[in-house]
């Protein structure tokens, strides 16, 4: 039996190539082996959603993935948002609306919520609710997540961009 697996991903637009054990979860993968600590490890049974990336354009909890089923795949992490020092509006807006405190479920958050945003320009209170259902915050009260949402959709669409 092998030790290792190859796998080659493509995370944040640069592919990743290499090799990884087996039965190594994909958010050990993306934190131990191409050192992006963004992406949380939390519950250890994808109750949180602090691992949540987006996967070939859906979101995706990273600890219910092993390493080598994400082989092919297109991987956003929320490393990937930002161009250069500039946030992206998402960032900005949870940044703007204080929906961040102790900051360890939001990058899953930002990530759901990106998530949702590829697929509804103009979600409702109620579509932003089902969008970050999967996300657990014991800070916020999810309010301020919901008001930064809706104030992302509503500057990307000003822009004129996509997440």
């Amino acid at each position: 039996m092998s030790d290792s697996v190859k796998i080659g991903i493509t995370i944040n637009g640069k592919p990743h190539a290499g090799e990884a054990p087996p039965r190594m979860l994909l958010v050990d993968y993306i934190r131990d082996v191409v050192g992006l600590k963004g992406t949380r490890y939390g519950c250890d049974t994808s109750n949180c959603g602090s691992c949540t990336i987006v996967m070939d354009g859906k979101g995706a909890k990273s600890c219910t993935f092993l390493a080598a089923q994400a082989h092919g795949r297109e991987i956003t992490t929320i490393e990937g948002l930002a161009d250069g020092s500039e946030l992206h509006p998402l960032q900005a807006a949870f940044q703007e609306a204080h929906a961040l405190q102790c900051g360890f479920c939001t990058s899953g958050m930002v990530m759901s919520a990106h998530a949702l945003l590829s697929h509804n320009t103009d979600p409702s209170p109620d579509e932003i609710r089902e969008g970050i259902i999967g996300n657990l915050c014991r800070c916020t009260g999810y309010v301020s997540v919901i008001e930064a949402v809706a104030s992302a959709a509503g500057k990307l669409k000003v822009k004129g961009d996509a997440p």
